[in-house]
């Protein structure tokens, strides 16, 4: 097996059924080259062939084969024309008698062979190092390092396709995305696996398995996420991996408790999809939102916190003292108390055409998740707040030009300041006040919008490539099934404000009033966006996720 510091080298795979002369060969390659490649031997052409796929799909670099031309059942032209379908760069050369060397001769043509070097090859200081060193330096030169790490082939405007690349993304998992109509790289995973476009999305990771079309929990389960719970009952259950809850999470296991936080998609929230944040405290020339949750997650791992996702949570039950979260599929958490940090969506736009298009060249945010599709394109952005600000300035990066679509007549009222300044000076940043979509537009995806405008009801049809749609927030609390009273649209109440609703003294039943962000069942805590009144910053959210923490700890008290 290679060791750990062998594993990331190029290789160089020799085949020879000659067990003393494949032991020579082996020897004297690793005398010379084992510091920069790894070596490889095998008696066994079949062998060899069935290891090609392998390595092929886990992303390991093959730099040279070297296989004698004289073997049973296939020879060693035969074995370098099967060969060079998985790795056409690789240099080929072939051992030979000096019977052999017509047969040789004739495979120049036949697999572009390199070299052909004839048996035996003493003193290796004058018949092999200088043909291997000189074949190795030209392939150096001619190569281009490929990607080690998790490959999706798929289509690109594909909402499978489009799901999966979300995933990862959110979850920081790098990966490769292989467009099946563009990328020469995908058409030959497929063939080599015997796989076509009908069984697209495919996934390859790094061991060399795939996945066909795979759902996000097989995803998860595959890359390690979703791990089973490891306590019987948790000092808290954090619902909602935003900056609230990473917040939360970093402070509560800081602080000694038991804690868990459960995602329903991909740590960071809203703020994690953020290609540039800029108002943070302590960061003065920004950072991304990945960048700020990959920091915030890997600080509440290391304290303590445990994660999972993807999983939704679909109910909460209160007895005896202890809260139960019931997972969607149907696992029991028990837990002493709960901080619901599941913060806001982004609003649906009910337009003619654009649910046939979601996924497909429209999008809810993700604007760094799609925005390498967008290159020399007339990309859409609808919306006036940072989000919108935010990714208009990333994706005019890429596209040809970026349209920001709004219904006011400026930005100064639902957009920070520095923000409007850095749009007004990208050229290719184009603003439409007073503009609405009334129609998307396309075949298997979009590619016109009706605009209209809503003083003089006009409407123009333009080209359209991408759309992407940023209308204000909802909170994600319709799966809240317990007495926690939520205001009209649907936020989470907490703390005094409680007061003001006619059914609050018919829930609360403790003899103090409910703490800040206490919700009105005792022990059920809400921070951050998902909150009624809340500030929606950044800033603001992590400060209400690690001040919920306190809270927990005065409530823990009590019970105890």
């Amino acid at each position: 097996m290679p060791t750990d510091k062998t594993m990331n080298l190029p290789i160089i795979l020799c085949i020879d059924d000659d067990a003393q002369v494949l032991r020579a060969l082996v020897r004297d390659l690793k005398s010379k080259y084992r510091d920069q490649y790894k070596i490889i031997s095998t008696a066994d052409v079949k062998e060899a062939l069935a290891s090609l796929l392998e390595l092929k799909n886990k992303g390991e670099t093959i730099a040279m084969f070297i296989t004698d031309q004289r073997m049973p059942g296939v020879e060693g032209v035969a074995f370098l024309e099967k060969a060079i379908s998985f790795y056409p760069e690789a240099k080929r050369v072939l051992l030979t008698a000096y019977s052999d060397t017509d047969a040789a001769i004739k495979a120049i043509n036949t697999v572009q062979l390199d070299y052909y070097l004839v048996k035996p090859w003493d003193p290796p200081e004058e018949k092999l190092y200088p043909v291997i060193s000189g074949l190795l330096e030209d392939w150096q030169t001619e190569y281009h390092s490929d990607f080690k790490g998790i490959k999706v082939v798929g289509q690109q405007y594909s909402r499978t396709s489009h799901t999966i690349k979300e995933f990862l993304a959110g979850n920081l998992i790098p990966y490769k995305w292989l467009d099946v109509q563009t990328a020469e790289e995908s058409g030959r995973l497929l063939k080599l696996n015997n796989l076509s476009n009908d069984n697209l999305p495919v996934i390859f990771f790094e061991d060399g398995s795939y996945l066909i079309n795979p759902t996000i929990i097989e995803i998860a389960q595959k890359v390690g996420l979703n791990p089973q719970v490891k306590h019987d009952v948790y000092d808290v259950v954090i619902i909602g991996g935003g900056p609230a809850g990473l917040a939360a999470g970093v402070y509560g296991a800081s602080e000694g408790l038991k804690t868990l936080l459960i995602e329903r998609r991909a740590p960071g929230g809203q703020a994690g999809t953020s290609s540039r944040i800029e108002n943070y405290l302590g960061f003065p020339t920004g950072l991304s939102g990945a960048e700020l949750t990959r920091r915030a997650v890997t600080q509440a791992a290391r304290l303590g916190t445990e994660l999972i996702t993807p999983q939704s949570v679909k109910d909460i039950q209160q007895k005896d003292g202890y809260n139960k979260i019931i997972l969607e599929d149907d696992t029991v958490i028990n837990t002493r108390s709960v901080i619901i940090t599941t913060g806001v969506d982004y609003r649906t736009l009910d337009t003619k055409g654009v649910a046939d298009f979601t996924g497909a060249g429209i999008y809810y945010g993700a604007a760094m998740t799609e925005a390498t599709a967008c290159r020399d394109k007339e990309v859409y952005v609808v919306g006036g707040g940072n989000s919108a600000g935010q990714a208009a300035m990333y994706l005019s990066k890429f596209a040809k030009n970026v349209y920001i679509l709004i219904r006011k007549d400026d930005l100064s009222s639902t957009m920070s300041a520095y923000l409007i300044e850095q749009i007004k000076g990208v050229p290719n940043i184009i603003l439409r006040p007073k503009t609405e979509i009334t129609e998307a537009k396309g075949s298997d995806k979009l590619e016109q919008l009706t605009l209209m405008n809503i003083e003089t009801s006009e409407t123009a049809t333009v080209e359209a490539d991408a759309l992407y749609i940023f209308i204000g927030a909802k909170p994600f609390t319709d799966w809240i099934a317990l007495d926690i009273i939520k205001d009209e649209k649907g936020f989470i109440e907490t703390g005094r404000e409680l007061k003001g609703y006619e059914n609050f003294t018919k829930i609360w039943k403790q003899n103090r009033d409910p703490y800040l962000l206490e919700t009105s069942c005792p022990g059920i805590f809400a921070a951050g966006d998902v909150r009624a009144r809340a500030m929606n910053r950044v800033a603001a959210a992590v400060g209400e996720g690690s001040m919920a923490i306190s809270f927990v700890h005065k409530y823990l008290a009590e019970v105890k």
